[in-house]
């Protein structure tokens, strides 16, 4: 029987796939971040709604990763959350 990690590490050697995978992982890591702000200012989702100025549902698909927010939403949130939006760019 095939492991997890025995499969994944075959499948991370096809460069189209490894791609994927870690655009993937960005924006989950994205959506983390943006869960963990919302839980240290101990804000539910529709007090970042009320003060990013728009719907409890508007933030759960952001937190989802249903969405491709703009960078003018994610300082919004940010500032909603006490953070502070940092982005980016490593070389591979």
């Amino acid at each position: 029987m095939t492991r997890i990690a025995d499969l994944k590490k075959k499948l991370m050697e096809n460069p189209e796939f490894r791609q994927e995978y870690e655009k993937a992982d960005a924006e989950f890591q994205l959506v983390e971040a943006l869960v963990k702000a919302r839980t240290r200012a101990k804000l539910s989702q529709a007090e970042v709604a009320r003060r990013v100025g728009t719907t409890q549902s508007a933030i759960a698909r952001l937190e989802g990763g249903g969405v491709s927010p703009s960078l003018a939403t994610l300082r919004r949130y940010a500032e909603a959350t006490g953070a502070k939006l940092e982005i980016n760019l490593v070389q591979n």
